[in-house]
């Protein structure tokens, strides 16, 4: 692979997501993006405009052809591992839409193809560059609401995804867990590493998955749009999550992440249905200190951060293996 200090990129999958990286990235000044590929031929001429690369076939640009140092991929998920694989053989480095597989065991095989050719593999959870996630890390580095005993954690969609392939298990690997929990599992699991940067052991999990009101049987045919589940940690702390599409939420969206500790609470949640302003605050009894609030610009960041380390030179990074343990309690709570 070839990095010099404007690494040249191509993008695999240009819809709102993967448009919206593209121009965060282009916007950084970090990269040269150079190839787009997508199977819309409309969207595709569009967003290569947009930046001035060059439409190519996504073979072509899996394959590293026009000198590029790394694929940014935002495709439906069944296709997120194969294509993250073939560029990974191919000296690509890599950033992936989450979820980076289906199941864990994918999971491994593609940080196992970047620990192998010693690239740089990132995927967007997106959620842990929010302002107020770090400002939240900073306050529990620092121990300021003693020890952690409880977490919520929740993500309401009143609306659920508009394509096919998300309610086929098949192709999606799950419901409303994979789509939306897979953010707040992850962001919980990041945040309790402070101080140490160890994430807790995740030593049971429970949980409940419905569709249209229905429990889901062992072996489903459809995915969830309700989920309920609890983590246990090895520091016998308990996680709750709590997620959907297409909830009576009376609002867009309700998300939130809140932290319960002996000496106070640390929380994080969205303002009037927003699916992108956060308020985070700190909790002491009745009282409420804001840490963070709109406007916060923070979408593209995990992108962006990406790009600006493949732009510094480094190479693979162990630490991308905590996306296979998030893969593994996603496992469990679908019960496979």
């Amino acid at each position: 692979m070839r990095v010099t200090t404007r690494p040249r990129l191509g993008f695999l999958g240009v819809g709102w997501i993967g448009r919206n990286r593209m121009e965060a990235i282009a916007a950084a000044g970090v990269a040269d993006i150079v190839g787009v590929a997508d199977a819309s031929a409309d969207v595709v001429a569009d967003a290569a405009r947009a930046v001035g690369a060059e439409v190519v076939d996504a073979p072509d640009l899996l394959a590293g052809r026009g000198d590029l140092d790394g694929v940014v991929i935002a495709t439906p998920s069944a296709l997120h591992a194969e294509q993250s694989i073939t560029a990974l053989h191919n000296g690509l480095a890599v950033f992936c839409q989450k979820p980076l597989a289906r199941s864990a065991a994918e999971s491994a095989d593609v940080v196992e193809a970047a620990r192998t050719g010693d690239l740089l593999l990132g995927v967007d959870l997106s959620y842990r560059h929010l302002a107020g996630v770090s400002a939240i890390r900073d306050l529990l580095a620092a121990g300021a609401i003693g020890d952690v005993y409880a977490v919520e954690l929740v993500f309401h969609n009143a609306y659920g995804p508009d394509k096919p392939w998300f309610v086929d298990p098949a192709q999606s690997g799950g419901g409303c867990v994979i789509n939306l929990g897979i953010h707040l599992v992850d962001l919980a699991l990041d945040l309790l590493a402070a101080p140490t940067g160890d994430r807790p052991k995740v030593e049971d999990v429970t949980s409940r998955l419905f569709a249209k009101g229905a429990p889901l049987p062992p072996e489903p045919t459809v995915v969830e749009d309700y989920a309920v589940a609890r983590l246990d940690l090895a520091s016998g702390a308990a996680v709750s999550l709590t997620c959907s599409w297409f909830l009576h939420a009376g609002q867009d969206a309700v998300i939130g992440a809140t932290l319960h500790g002996t000496d106070g609470s640390l929380a994080l949640h969205n303002v009037d249905g927003s699916f992108y302003d956060f308020v985070a605050t700190h909790n002491t009894g009745t009282s409420q200190r804001v840490l963070a609030q709109p406007p916060d610009e923070w979408g593209g960041r995990a992108a962006v951060a990406w790009a600006t380390r493949l732009a510094a030179g480094e190479r693979y990074d162990a630490s991308i293996a905590e996306v296979v343990d998030v893969a593994a309690v996603l496992d469990r709570i679908y019960g496979r």
